[in-house]
């Protein structure tokens, strides 16, 4: 019966790691089977994966089609608890001050507090992502964490529709304007005229 202390591979399965070099009367003949010189016959010699001796590689031959989930993905600012003892006890917290004390840089969706480090004294927290050692360490501190006040938009999009809307009826009573216009400033035709004077 098997057990954990009797099992075995099965024969054959193992076997000597093949030894090159070591002379003609090893078995493997003069060149340990590498072949006659070159690159992949010396010690240590190799070519990395998907190399063509130069020419254009089938990887980047091939076109690059299709669609890809990472241009959706959200970026978050990385800042550390340790990094927030910098700022005054009972100071809030957010991405304006975050971006005047250098902390964050450059474009992101948000920003994420990670637990890193420890916090000496109490903040009101106002980002978008926490993560769980940060938000313990935040409130041991005697902080608070809420989310951040949405950002205002340029134009409320009710307004948008309407000004779309208003533009559109303003165009459309502009173009019946112009047809009435046109039909009354048409003039008669010669034919027209002719029949009238043979009556």
């Amino acid at each position: 019966m098997l057990r954990l202390h009797n099992l075995r591979p099965r024969p054959g399965a193992r076997h000597r790691v093949k030894r090159l070099g070591i002379g003609e009367s090893s078995g493997h003949g003069k060149t340990s089977g590498k072949g006659h010189k070159g690159q992949k016959a010396r010690s240590g010699g190799s070519i990395r994966l998907g190399f063509e001796g130069g020419q254009m590689p089938l990887i980047r031959r091939l076109p690059k089609r299709g669609f890809n989930n990472a241009a959706f993905h959200k970026h978050y600012a990385i800042v550390n608890v340790s990094d927030l003892n910098q700022f005054k006890s009972g100071s809030v917290v957010n991405e304006k001050s975050l971006r005047d004390s250098k902390l964050v840089r450059g474009h992101a969706y948000g920003i994420k507090i990670l637990g890193e480090g420890e916090l000496k004294h109490g903040l009101t927290i106002q980002v978008e992502k926490v993560s769980a050692s940060a938000r313990e360490k935040i409130e041991k501190a005697g902080g608070s964490i809420s989310m951040p006040e949405p950002r205002p938009a340029l134009v409320e999009a009710g307004t948008v529709n309407g000004e779309k809307e208003a533009a559109k009826e303003s165009s459309a009573t502009k173009r019946s304007a112009k047809a009435v216009s046109r039909k009354t400033t048409q003039k008669p035709s010669s034919k027209r005229k002719k029949k009238s004077v043979k009556k």
